[in-house]
């Protein structure tokens, strides 16, 4: 399994919880023996596959913001290329899943999952995907991206019952299992639920459904999380079940 991180992607470029000091730093410390892999950033074009160019504009207006969203949306981007050989996680920032086609808030910018998606999509590589959002706050943006658009069904689990996303791709189409990955339900974090092994459940559902069903074709991509002192923590009981 590869993990797509970019130095830039400690860099403060706001003063939200997603672009804190030393969140990164807590993620990439807990991962580092994984193989690292950089990004290089989106183009415009694969933006505007799912946002409007007067979103692009608004975006672009904010110069400390643009150039590392730009190169999130394209870490995203690099994991889905890469799952068609093995797993990826994107370790990337802003977050995206509340990034509508026309709008953005909740720290996002871009919807760097549904642009990955998109441009698979776009280029004839798949027909179906799913989005599995196992972060605290339902994926308005992405669930707004993808309304119009029968291809791909998006699933945001709910409470701390991680079975609800076995139910759901037990029932789902699909060629890939994209995955906004947040952090933020852990029961030291704002949601108070989730405990490490539930990540690692949650890991473990989604590769064996995706090793099953879409020839293993997989990735997640980094959406909240908070709470420095066990984010990265998180992060690796998930992925060493999703790896």
């Amino acid at each position: 399994m590869k993990v797509v991180f970019h130095p830039e992607f400690y860099r403060v470029y706001t003063s939200d919880p997603a672009a804190e000091a030393g969140r990164m730093e807590a993620i990439v410390e807990e991962i580092k023996d994984y193989e690292f892999v950089e990004p290089e950033p989106a183009g415009e074009e694969d933006i505007l596959l799912v946002h409007t160019p007067r979103h692009l504009e608004w975006v672009k207006g904010m110069h400390e913001v643009y150039g590392i969203a730009l190169l999130a949306a394209g870490g995203a981007i690099l994991a889905a290329q890469i799952s068609f050989s093995e797993p990826a996680f994107a370790a990337i920032r802003p977050p995206g899943h509340h990034a509508s086609p026309d709008s953005s808030w909740g720290f996002c910018y871009f919807n760097n999952v549904a642009i990955a998606v998109r441009k698979l999509l776009a280029e004839g590589k798949i027909e179906r995907a799913v989005v599995v959002d196992f972060d605290l706050h339902f994926g308005d943006g992405t669930a707004n991206a993808f309304r119009e658009d029968e291809r791909v069904e998006y699933f945001h689990m709910s409470g701390r019952d991680v079975n609800r996303i076995a139910e759901f791709l037990e029932k789902a189409e699909y060629d890939i299992i994209a995955v906004s990955a947040g952090f933020d339900r852990a029961k030291d974090d704002w949601g108070g639920l989730l405990s490490r092994e539930d990540y690692v459940e949650i890991g473990r559902i989604i590769r064996d459904y995706s090793e099953e069903r879409c020839d293993g074709r997989r990735f997640a991509v980094l959406e909240g999380g908070y709470n420095h002192a066990v984010l990265g923590k998180n992060v690796r009981a998930f992925l060493n079940g999703f790896e």
